[in-house]
């Protein structure tokens, strides 16, 4: 049978994607109440980094721990692709030794090729593309405190990059409306864009923020793009997200940053802090849907 893979929301059906949330809150239940609960007995998951991570090593090794499973964390260069050994080369073996892999890459056509030939279901924890778990715990969390998702308005502020992209493609697969606002220079993905009959660009972040249920944010300069952070800060005046922009959002609206939150950039530097704010909930929530994950995708 071929390896069922998580690169991009779009490769689990909408009801894939609603169980796997609705077991994340069990899950989080279970733990919160001190059931131990370890399907996973006997199972490794090998965990690539190129890049670093807080909360997606932690909650994938936490999960995996809790879950009765094994976690193998490794950097490219301590394993032979930093010798040069090819993306492929490296996924045939890994898959042969390991039970489902994390991978967290720079080029997403690294985890493409990796995926291509791992007879071992892979799991994208990031890359310079998409960001699909981030959008499994933004969407547990949302759900988690205001219920359904669908038909509600989501507003992202900010770059038109990876975690942008992700949620083009959630506003498909849990059917709500989005509004990106960006500088010109940096619009989302226009192919994704597009497609997407639900996900529109405006200019202003008064805008796209009007009347919306969820309003979200990101960096202005994500890993791999550091030499570019002064023009970033002065490309993105403007889109700050602060309090006084919040009050144009529904009076029910919550707030998400998938961190770490530069303050006095993206956000304000009091705004984590604002009762709107579930940027908390949301970190923690990490941990539960990637075990709901993990549990799905090992069956």
């Amino acid at each position: 049978m071929t390896a069922k893979h998580f690169l991009s929301l779009m490769d689990f059906s909408r009801d894939d994607l609603a169980q796997i949330i609705e077991r994340a809150s069990e899950l989080k239940h279970l733990h919160a109440a001190g059931v131990h609960h370890r399907p996973l007995e006997g199972k490794t998951l090998a965990m690539i980094f190129e890049l670093k991570s807080t909360r997606t090593r932690v909650a994938f090794e936490a999960g995996m721990h809790q879950l009765g499973g094994h976690a193998i964390f490794l950097r490219p260069d301590e394993t032979q692709l930093g010798r040069g050994e090819p993306v492929g080369d490296t996924a045939r073996v890994l898959s042969s030794l390991v039970d489902i892999v994390m991978l967290r890459v720079l080029d997403h056509t690294d985890l493409n090729s990796f995926a291509a030939v791992s007879s071992v279901p892979v799991i994208n924890g990031m890359s310079n593309r998409f960001h699909p778990c981030q959008l499994l715990a933004d969407m547990q969390t949302f759900i988690e405190k205001r219920g359904s998702i669908r038909d509600q308005s989501v507003a992202f502020i900010g770059d038109g990059y990876n975690l942008c992209n992700s949620y083009m493609l959630a506003s498909d697969r849990f059917e709500f409306d989005l509004t990106i606002s960006t500088p010109p220079e940096f619009r989302p993905n226009k192919d994704l864009l597009d497609k997407n009959r639900r996900a529109h660009w405006v200019a202003t972040p008064q805008e796209a923020v009007s009347g919306a249920n969820l309003v979200v944010t990101d960096v202005w300069s994500s890993m791999g793009q550091e030499n570019q952070l002064a023009e970033r800060r002065e490309a993105f005046q403007g889109f700050q997200v602060d309090s006084n922009l919040l009050d144009h959002a529904d009076t029910n609206a919550l707030f998400m940053h998938c961190l770490p939150a530069h303050r006095g950039e993206e956000i304000s530097v009091d705004l984590l802090e604002d009762p709107r704010s579930v940027v908390w909930e949301e970190a923690g929530n990490r941990l539960h849907s990637q075990k709901a994950l993990l549990e799905f995708m090992l069956g």
